[in-house]
């Protein structure tokens, strides 16, 4: 399907703020050619293909020129741009959330299963060096439950999807993946149209996930807290580190008869090595593209983190309290 092995030819369809970005990592990239990118934008094509050395094209134009692109254009547009580029012959990544619904969902499936090219979805928390050291931890242990926190201030930038689908759906595709698991139960609530937002996923077996999103805290959060029978986990994505908490020892102490509470415990900070997750989730696109092995994120698991995000929010919606009603008090 590449017309050049050594260096696959690219594009970038939508150069807004996070395309904008795609643009930049394939241009540094040494596997990749980035031939050109395209946007409804006609100035904005422009100035980023002139900040990276390439052209701005038209879709049409730009299918025609290159082996595999980046779909980072808004939601809605997903099933129109993707499928596009999949009749295009052209390998195709598209950012989350996969779908603006559900509706689709099957058509679309039929439609990558008929393809002769890699699809790969943007979940880029997958690709976060915390992250990958977790899963290898997490093999010697019996998660019991996760609580995710993804907080943040308002953005100054127009954000099409609710802080579900925006933020949160980042940490329900983190939990799928690492319990390898649907949930049997959701429960959730929002506040002001979901600017803040609340979920508690329950698993077969017990497990629980407590998941967190905001756009309404003024302080930047992005944590992931595991217990297990073994050890308590925590995360912290941005600065891409890892604690581990183990051999909790609570103890009391009496000295000239006051009492005081010891708590002794041994952290483990393992070495996580950095890196850009968005240049490390490009680098396996691009591998999935010239060596056709499976694709790190595959659609089925990123409609099912969908699946997940739009039932919290019909739970938020059943959450909200009917105009009159008051509690006695």
């Amino acid at each position: 399907m590449t017309r050049n092995r050594e260096r696959i030819d690219v594009g970038v369809i939508g150069v807004g703020s996070m395309g904008h970005h795609h643009a930049r990592v394939y241009s540094e990239l040494p596997e990749a050619t980035l031939v050109g990118v395209a946007d409804t934008d006609a100035d904005r094509a422009t100035a980023v293909a002139s900040e990276y050395g390439t052209a701005a094209m038209d879709r049409e134009s730009l299918l025609d020129a290159v082996d595999a692109v980046s779909v980072v254009v808004p939601t809605q547009y997903h099933y129109e741009v993707a499928t596009a580029c999949l009749d295009a012959d052209v390998a195709t990544f598209v950012e989350k959330p996969v779908l603006g619904s559900l509706e689709r969902a099957d058509e679309f499936r039929s439609r990558i299963e008929a393809a002769d090219v890699p699809f790969q979805v943007g979940h880029i928390e997958r690709f976060n060096p915390a992250v990958v050291e977790l899963e290898t931890i997490l093999e010697e242990c019996a998660i019991a439950s996760v609580r995710a926190r993804r907080l943040g201030p308002p953005v100054d930038r127009e954000v099409g999807n609710s802080v579900v689908r925006d933020l949160m759906i980042h940490d329900i595709d983190i939990v799928l993946s690492l319990l390898r698991d649907d949930p049997v139960s959701v429960a959730a609530a929002g506040v002001d149209g979901n600017g803040h937002a609340a979920a508690l996923l329950e698993f077969d077996g017990g497990t629980m996930a407590s998941l967190t999103a905001s756009r309404k805290t003024q302080r930047k959060v992005r944590t992931l807290e595991i217990t297990a029978e073994e050890c308590f986990i925590e995360l912290d994505y941005l600065g891409q580190s890892i604690e581990i908490h183990r051999n909790s020892v609570p103890e009391y102490i009496e000295t000239d008869g006051d009492v005081r509470f010891k708590h002794e415990r041994l952290i483990e900070r393992p070495a996580v090595p950095g890196g850009e997750p968005l240049r490390m989730e490009l680098e396996s696109f691009l591998e999935t593209v010239a060596t056709e092995k499976p694709p790190a994120v595959p659609v089925d698991e990123a409609l099912a983190a969908l699946s997940v995000a739009m039932a919290i929010e019909r739970e938020t919606e059943r959450a909200t309290m009917p105009d009159g009603l008051e509690f006695d008090r």
